[in-house]
């Protein structure tokens, strides 16, 4: 995950990480502060392969868990749709290329939005990109609950008269755990340790899926659906979020030394990512058909290596990324404090991340269902910030909503569909969680 410091000129500072994107290297996080120098601005020192490398990082995340069950939900075919949206998010990365061309004082993806709409633009894409970051850690949350109480099943505690089921007890136990990591102000060290992560965890998980399916004993032995049209809303929304990396481009772009070869970085990135997508939810789909989980290490057989490597990969990341994702939220709410709160520093950061945590841990217990939050996220959120934001503000940027041609009527349509898809996606997702909530 790169992180991308702005600022809003009515004095509201706010620092976006962009959800389910990975840190690259301490470098690529700096690149992208109000304080850069003119020198990072102007040129990079990142070779081409280096980018690509950071770009798959970026693009990896936490939707490979549950991209079998977006199969799963709108059948073989819909598979259709994740090429046609990784498609259009290497085109609205390109998008955001050129908006950097267009004017050189651009550095991130809330930048674009001013240039495009005033500091109202820069706004609304922080605020998409604030809340899509505190619904994805608290997805981490719900995530940990899970794959824990998967390890350790049949597992509850009782206290007086209440009884605090498995998953709940895990929920808090990993927020337990994660609390300390939220009071560091100085993640130099975490940004290190997690800098490669999103391309490893992805490889190890997609190795042991296939280990567990063909040497293991669960065997690729399901038919499967091959269209379901009520299922296309959550597997399309589910597909848009394995691609919310957008935010992270304008650092790897400016990081770059050669950056006309940044077209064929989007193109090597967006092709690698969607192959191990692709691959993991078939895969899944083959092994467990329309009885694949949200979360496709809730199906695996517990007692198998395979199984264990896969859950302990899944268990591992969240953990180390959290207070990572956390901290723009943070820096974003420490800022509208009263100055007095700020002079002590110290105390006022630990208090913030502390509630802020609390808060995500009573979401995630309130509203335990990974699948539909992160469908919801991806066709409200990761729609706006990936497809909505780059299409609508390169046609005001560039003039080309004036000029009838073949830019116009592609981002046009880009702006149509992913509007549909965030309204469709949202709708079933919401309607999903309260069903859900009900029982």
């Amino acid at each position: 995950m790169a992180s991308v410091v702005t600022s809003l000129h009515w004095g509201l500072p706010l620092t976006v990480n962009p959800l389910r994107i990975h840190i690259t290297n301490m470098e690529a996080a700096l690149s992208t502060s109000t304080t850069m120098s003119p020198s990072t601005t102007n040129g990079g020192t990142s070779s081409f392969a280096k980018t690509c490398f950071h770009g798959v990082n970026g693009i990896s995340g936490i939707g490979i868990v549950s991209i079998p069950f977006a199969l799963a939900s709108g059948g073989w075919l819909s598979i259709v749709f994740l090429f046609m949206i990784s498609i259009a998010a290497c085109y609205t990365g390109l998008l955001i290329k050129r908006c950097m061309d267009k004017d050189s004082t651009i550095e991130s993806l809330p930048d674009i939005g001013q240039r495009a709409f005033g500091d109202k633009g820069r706004l609304l894409v922080n605020i998409a990109m604030n809340c899509e970051l505190y619904l994805v850690i608290t997805g981490y949350l719900i995530l940990e609950g899970d794959n824990l109480n998967k390890l350790i099943s049949h597992f509850h505690v009782d206290i007086g008269g209440l009884r605090i089921t498995g998953t709940q007890f895990f929920v808090l136990l990993s927020a337990l755990i994660i609390l300390p990591t939220v009071w560091l102000e100085d993640l130099g060290k975490l940004l290190s340790y997690v800098s490669a992560t999103g391309a490893l965890a992805s490889i190890i998980f997609l190795c042991s899926l296939l280990w567990n399916g063909t040497i293991d004993g669960t065997k690729l032995h399901s038919k499967g659906v091959l269209f379901n049209w009520k299922g296309v809303p959550a597997a399309v929304s589910l597909y848009a979020f394995c691609y919310s990396s957008h935010p992270v481009f304008p650092s790897l772009y400016t990081s770059m030394k050669n950056k006309h070869q940044f077209s064929n970085v989007l193109l090597v990135c967006f092709t690698l990512c969607t192959l191990v997508y692709a691959a993991t939810a078939v895969l899944g789909y083959l092994m467990f058909g329309s009885e694949v989980e949200s979360e496709i290490t809730l199906n695996l057989p517990k007692e198998k290596l395979s199984s264990k490597v896969a859950i302990y990969t899944t268990l591992v990341n969240p953990i180390t990324k959290y207070a990572l994702m956390l901290r723009p939220i943070v820096d974003a709410v420490k800022s509208v404090l009263p100055n007095h709160y700020n002079k002590r520093h110290k105390l006022t950061h630990v208090v913030v991340s502390s509630i802020l945590l609390i808060s995500t841990v009573v979401v995630a217990l309130t509203v335990p269902f990974f699948g539909y939050l992160m469908s919801l996220v991806g066709a409200l959120l990761s729609v706006s910030a990936s497809f909505l934001v780059p299409s609508v503000c390169y046609l005001k940027i560039s003039g080309t909503y004036k000029k009838l041609g073949c830019e116009m009527i592609i981002n046009y349509s880009i702006f149509f569909v992913g509007t549909a898809i965030a309204a469709f996606g949202t709708y079933t997702s919401l309607l999903q969680i309260i069903k859900h909530l009900k029982l």
